[in-house]
C-alpha cells in the first residue's frame, strides 16, 4: 500500500509528465520529461519498454494508476540498501521536517562541503530536477537526480 502523501507527490509528478493533460503518459512524453530532468536522451526503445512494463490495459500509455505502480514497485534488497543510502544523503541536504531540499538548504550544505555557490546557482540546480515545478526537490526527485 502506498502512503497517501507519497501518492499525492507521485500524482503531481504524473501531472508534470502528462504534457498534453490527457490523463495518459506516452513514451514520447516520458522521453521529453526525462530529457528535461536528466539532461540526456532516453532512447525510444527504452521509453517504450518502460511504458510497456507498467501498461496494464495494453494501450501503450500510462494512466495515473499505472504510473503510480511503476514508481512504487517493490524493491530488491540491493535497491532497498541503495534507497537507505540515498535517504541518508537526502537528509543531509533537506530542510529538517520539510522533506525537501530548498535552494537555501542546498547552498548551506555545499558551503559545508567547501563549494561556495550563490543562491541563484542553487536555484538553477534545483530547477534542473524539480519535476513538479514547486521550487524544491523532494526525495523522489532526488532519486531521479542521483540516477542521472
Amino acid at each position: 500500500m502506498v502512503h497517501a502523501a507519497t501518492a499525492e507527490r507521485f500524482s503531481s509528478v504524473f501531472a508534470s509528465f502528462d504534457r498534453d493533460a490527457d490523463g495518459k503518459i506516452s513514451a514520447a512524453e516520458l522521453r521529453q520529461c526525462m530529457k528535461a530532468a536528466l539532461g540526456e536522451d532516453v532512447s525510444v526503445e527504452d521509453a517504450e519498454a518502460l511504458v510497456a512494463s507498467a501498461d496494464a490495459d495494453g494501450d501503450r500509455l500510462l494512466n495515473e494508476e499505472e504510473f503510480l505502480k511503476l514508481l512504487a514497485r517493490p524493491e530488491t534488497e540491493a535497491e532497498e540498501e541503495r534507497c537507505r543510502g540515498l535517504r541518508e544523503a537526502f537528509a543531509m541536504y533537506e530542510v529538517k521536517g520539510e522533506g525537501c531540499i530548498t535552494p537555501a538548504s542546498l547552498m548551506r550544505m555545499l558551503a559545508r562541503l567547501g563549494s561556495e555557490q550563490g543562491i541563484e546557482e542553487c536555484r538553477a540546480m534545483i530547477r534542473s530536477f524539480d519535476l513538479n515545478g514547486d521550487g524544491v526537490v523532494c526525495f523522489d526527485e532526488f532519486k531521479v537526480m542521483m540516477d542521472a
